[in-house]
């Protein structure tokens, strides 16, 4: 393992003072220890910061102003982090367990490797390991998200250089700018990807982007903007193929 690589994990939280703890808390117990943590908050109105700021080390950074929605939260924690390898982990989610940085990092001891990701698995309420789904993470490729496919972005660790050269979110998308980055991000050259087939996070169900079906219209609606912005050809009828075989996952768990 090389453990000179410095890992930076993003988190943005609002009023999380209920869950933002157990997700840095699974940041914390990690076995690889060269972790940043790096919590943008957005001026919470609750506990939300008084819980976080013991938990952070040194080398951590906590910011808390208002912001423009949660991509430009992300867009800031970018500006702020130090790491060579960057992940986002929600206020409301949480590592599967102690060793994911650990997996993921030494399979970045390969430099020629840009992304690692895996899957997810959803839980609801505290049963935090109770799976109620796992969301099993499609090859990141332009015909994938033609198709509406995409690796789970919670579940994506990238190299710094990529977001340097190709840039940050598009904070004009409310749900989809992680697709339509994954969008731009599929045409860098010789991108080299690594699929780990195993669960590196538990998400809640309940986020924005699982939050009843206006929200999935909505998705949709951004998926479609996204794929078209970036030259990469699609239709509704191809979006919309894909939720026969999400309720085939879902039944198989």
């Amino acid at each position: 393992m090389t453990s000179t690589l410095k890992v930076s994990v993003i988190t943005a939280t609002y009023n999380r003072d209920t869950t933002v703890v157990r997700a840095l808390s699974s940041i914390k117990s990690q076995t690889y220890t060269d972790i940043q943590i790096v919590v943008v908050d957005g001026a919470s109105q609750d506990n939300t910061v008084l819980l976080v700021s013991p938990m952070l080390g040194d080398n951590d950074i906590l910011q808390s102003e208002p912001d423009r929605g949660i991509y430009d939260a992300l867009n800031k924690g970018l500006a702020l982090a130090e790491g060579e390898i960057i992940a986002f982990l929600h206020s409301d989610d949480m590592y599967f367990d102690n060793s994911v940085v650990s997996k993921v990092v030494e399979i970045f001891s390969d430099d020629s490797v840009d992304v690692v990701y895996g899957d997810v698995s959803y839980f609801s309420g505290l049963n935090v390991t109770k799976t109620r789904r796992r969301y099993r993470s499609d090859k990141l490729s332009e015909r994938n998200l033609a198709w509406g496919k995409m690796p789970a972005h919670p579940a994506m660790f990238i190299r710094r250089r990529i977001y340097e050269e190709i840039g940050s979110f598009e904070t004009d998308f409310y749900i989809a700018a992680d697709y339509e980055f994954l969008c731009r991000l599929v045409h860098y050259d010789n991108l080299k990807t690594v699929y780990l087939s195993s669960v590196l996070v538990r998400m809640q169900l309940g986020g924005v982007s699982t939050g009843g079906f206006r929200n999935t219209i909505l998705l949709n609606q951004e998926v479609l903007r996204a794929i078209r912005k970036n030259g990469i050809y699609t239709n509704i009828f191809m979006l919309l193929s894909k939720y026969p075989s999400k309720i085939l996952q879902f039944l198989r768990k």
